[in-house]
């Protein structure tokens, strides 16, 4: 089974590959959770964050945006401490920002999803890659969302990070065209 380059041979790796990437996610609490371990990776490779996802959920409350914002100082300050995630007080930080930018938006939008999908006007990108090289780490799409994102609040929200996230939730399928994942070699459509 031909899998992209990137999801090496580690069991976490290839399970997030299969199951996850470039999956289509509409869960307000999901997209959030997302964003969050993105941001938390800025800098650094996505396989650290995957394998600290577990303990960052079970320390940011399953990424539930209501519990996050009441979080005081005491709080962020014990986080700070906890080897189980990165220890960055401006990525710590940007979760309690993001949280609140999240639950305006839900107000103003409906839901979290209905804006975060509207950049790619609410149908995933198929790509059509031949080979990771392929792949880019920025679009325009992930340029405007990044503009978009920082104009209404949120922080750690730069172009790539954008992009890898589309990627992640699924509005940009990314899988190259051998991989057993894109969907021209499955039977569901999304």
């Amino acid at each position: 089974m031909k899998r992209c380059g990137w999801s090496s041979d580690k069991d976490l790796y290839i399970q997030y590959h299969d199951t996850e990437w470039g999956v289509p996610v509409y869960d307000d609490q999901v997209l959030f959770e997302m964003l969050c371990l993105e941001e938390a990776q800025a800098g650094l490779s996505w396989w650290t964050i995957l394998q600290k996802r577990e303990h960052y959920k079970k320390v940011f409350d399953d990424f539930e945006a209501e519990k996050i914002i009441h979080y005081t100082e005491d709080k962020l300050a014990s986080l700070m401490e906890d080897k189980g995630i990165v220890r960055n007080k401006r990525k710590i930080q940007s979760v309690v920002t993001n949280a609140e930018v999240v639950l305006r938006i839900q107000k103003e939008y409906g839901s979290f999803s209905s804006y975060i999908w509207n950049f790619v006007g609410g149908n995933p990108i198929i790509n059509h890659w031949e080979t990771p090289q392929d792949v880019p780490a920025s679009t325009e799409i992930s340029d405007k969302m990044s503009k978009q994102l920082k104009k209404d609040g949120f922080k750690f929200v730069g172009t790539t990070i954008c992009y890898s996230f589309m990627q992640a939730v699924g509005m940009v399928n990314d899988h190259i065209l051998e991989c057993f994942c894109h969907p021209l070699n499955k039977s569901t459509n999304y």
